[in-house]
């Protein structure tokens, strides 16, 4: 099998992604397993390379076909958006619109056949929505881009894996929208990206909503039985090994000890706080649904730190180790 090649996005050029990228290409094993493609600025990619003190070498192609793939080489699809003078550390329109391009390209290789995944470093929220572009994140922005109605987020970390049954909405709002279908659906996405990484028959745990799942009602408005309960039902007719709804608080203490291969959590911080307890340098997202393989770093663009040269690189390598095994299998 040849090495996947992976289309790997700057980010907001004024966060630390081309500084991540530039240390994570300096480690051979990249290049010993998977084609990186960067999708970005070669000049930016330039200045985090001095501000690193790196010995690669930035080089720009219009086009992947005329990319090297070579150790010590960094070829990046150069969309020269970014001006010498943009500061690093700061909101602006300028970084959200390229941040914005250097997906929409990414997506595109994807779509054509080009690329075989994509890995994506940090983006700005604000800056993107000072650029015009209105999405709550870099899951519904991949879900419009690609025409995919519904998708999930899916986070690892060492020992713990998570997928989200709702995720960038206030909580009132997120209890709201949880229903039976969403839930089994979410199920079924994320049962559906283990057994394709190889796990033949996974243990999901589901999360409840409230604590000690309701409690049998004392907690709550019955939405365990509501909400919940009638999904889980509905796939262990399948003959799927899901257990729940369960305890939040235990739930994610089993599966860290190896009970569950994937937790099923109903809201963004119920299962982004455990994934960032266990290791948010090594955490990825994937998105879940797409028709095409995304995975990102698990943290955000770190204004206070960008251009500094101390950002830690090791999310991104772990996103690209789950890029390149979740790709589509080249001959």
């Amino acid at each position: 099998m040849s090495r996947p090649i992976i289309a790997i996005t700057m980010g907001d050029p004024a966060g630390v992604g081309p500084e991540i990228i530039m240390r994570s290409l300096a480690h051979q094993e990249v290049y010993a397993t998977c084609r990186p493609l960067i999708v970005g600025d070669a000049g930016r990619l330039r200045q985090a390379g001095a501000i690193i003190g790196s010995s690669l070498q930035v080089r720009a192609v219009s086009r992947p076909a005329e990319a090297r793939f070579e150790t010590g080489t960094v070829d990046v699809v150069d969309l020269a958006l970014v001006p010498d003078d943009l500061p690093f550390g700061a909101v602006s329109a300028v970084a959200g619109e390229a941040a914005y391009r250097y997906i929409e390209r990414a997506c595109q290789l994807v779509v054509e056949g080009v690329a075989d995944a994509i890995c994506t470093a940090p983006i700005s929220k604000e800056a993107l929505h000072a650029a015009g572009h209105r999405y709550p994140g870099h899951t519904e922005l991949l879900a419009h881009l690609t025409g995919t109605p519904e998708v999930s987020m899916m986070l690892t970390a060492p020992r713990l894996r998570v997928i989200h049954v709702t995720t960038h909405i206030g909580l009132l709002d997120a209890i709201a929208r949880i229903n039976p279908a969403l839930v089994e659906r979410t199920i079924q996405r994320g049962r559906d990206t283990l057994v394709k990484a190889g796990i033949a028959d996974p243990h999901i745990g589901v999360c409840a909503i409230n604590p000690h799942a309701g409690e049998n009602g004392l907690f709550g408005h019955g939405e365990e039985a509501e909400k919940i309960a009638p999904a889980i039902a509905a796939v262990r007719a399948k003959g799927w090994k899901v257990d729940g709804p369960l305890p939040a608080d235990t739930l994610f203490f089993r599966a860290a000890r190896g009970d569950f291969d994937l937790v099923v959590a109903m809201y963004h911080d119920q299962g982004h706080g455990p994934i960032k307890v266990f290791g948010i340098e090594a955490g990825v997202n994937i998105t879940v649904g797409l028709p095409v393989v995304r995975t990102s770093v698990d943290h955000g663009t770190a204004f206070d730190i960008a251009g500094t040269g101390v950002a830690d690189e090791r999310s991104l390598l772990e996103a690209l180790k789950q890029a390149i095994e979740l790709a589509p299998k080249r001959s």
